[in-house]
């Protein structure tokens, strides 16, 4: 099986187009020597300081600043005890990125079953602390880079997906009036919210 890793250059765009744009990759990471491949099934975009819902909202910290950083990065956050997978997306000055929300597992399912403790492949990664357990996603996943080949989790590129729809994101209590999560239609494996 061949593939073809996604440029750092890919990123270097609106986080909305970005995360339309994720839905079909595959993301890839080795742990424990288990190759884990998932198909992006759905995203969410994020901005920076005029973003209510944004980690980017209360300004430059400590714990946000690789929003600030340049694109193609990894960016691990802890929301309810769960870690949260991102990768930063932005044009230059600005800031931004993307939250993967599910996948749908292709390979490596059993070490995924194990994490989670369950056998039901449908509620493996069909959210997004679901997924960072089943992948194994902490906060040491910081500021690497997924077009990188000596990355822990990489993005490889696939055919661009064209049944997908978009609604407002999942989970915020102040949203923007644009609709930023986008999902592939009719796929199992999106979360049920």
């Amino acid at each position: 099986m061949e593939y073809n890793i996604i440029p750092r250059e890919f990123y270097n765009r609106s986080p909305d187009v970005v995360a339309c744009e994720l839905l079909g990759k595959k993301l890839f990471r080795v742990v424990d020597e288990s190759k884990l491949v998932g198909i992006i099934v759905e995203t969410e975009a994020y901005f920076g300081e005029t973003d209510p819902a944004s980690r980017a909202f209360k300004g430059l910290k400590k714990f946000n600043s690789l929003m600030w950083d340049n694109p193609g990065q990894i960016f691990v956050y802890n929301v309810h005890k769960y870690w949260m997978l991102n990768v930063i997306a932005h044009e230059v000055d600005c800031v931004g990125g993307v939250l993967f929300r599910s996948i749908e597992p292709t390979k490596g399912i059993d070490y995924m079953k194990k994490n989670r403790s369950t056998s039901n492949i449908f509620e493996l990664t069909n959210g997004p602390g679901k997924l960072s357990i089943s992948f194994k996603i902490s906060r040491d996943l910081n500021g690497f880079y997924v077009s990188n080949w000596d990355s822990p989790l990489m993005i490889f590129d696939a055919p661009v997906i064209t049944n997908y729809s978009r609604s407002y994101r999942i989970g915020v209590s102040k949203d923007l009036p644009e609709k930023l999560r986008f999902f592939i239609k009719d796929n199992k494996f999106v979360s049920k919210k």
